[in-house]
């Protein structure tokens, strides 16, 4: 079963990227904020993360940079669920080997589990 972290302030949003993605067959884990994001990672080892960008604690892509800078998070995919403008989207994503940028307002919450299911094959 592939796990996903799903790292994201909003539990709305969170529940029901759990439910979709549970409901397809993925184990899931949510933390609420870049800081706990990375200690859900660091312990719960997920093949897929899905990165929220705007958080308090710690933002998506301060979150991305040090999970890059580990061990343990340098190679784990990870797609970025946003809602800001293209042109406000951080250019360090592509340094830090972001798998997919996902406009949320765009796809609805099956669209992006077809998308990461054709990323994991």
């Amino acid at each position: 079963m592939t796990r996903i972290a799903i790292i994201e302030d909003d539990q709305a949003i969170s529940q029901m990227y759990r439910f979709k993605f549970e409901s397809e067959g993925f184990e899931i884990e949510i933390a609420d904020n870049g800081k706990l994001g990375l200690v859900l990672i660091e312990e719960y080892k997920p093949e897929v993360v899905l990165l929220d960008l705007m958080m308090p604690e710690m933002n998506g892509d301060e979150m991305l940079e040090k999970l890059r800078a580990t061990q343990w998070g340098k190679d784990v995919m990870v797609f970025v669920l946003t809602n800001i403008g293209e042109q406000e989207i951080p250019k360090s994503l592509t340094k830090h080997n972001v798998r997919k940028i996902i406009l949320k307002a765009e796809l609805t919450p099956k669209q992006v589990v077809d998308i990461v299911k054709r990323e994991l094959k």
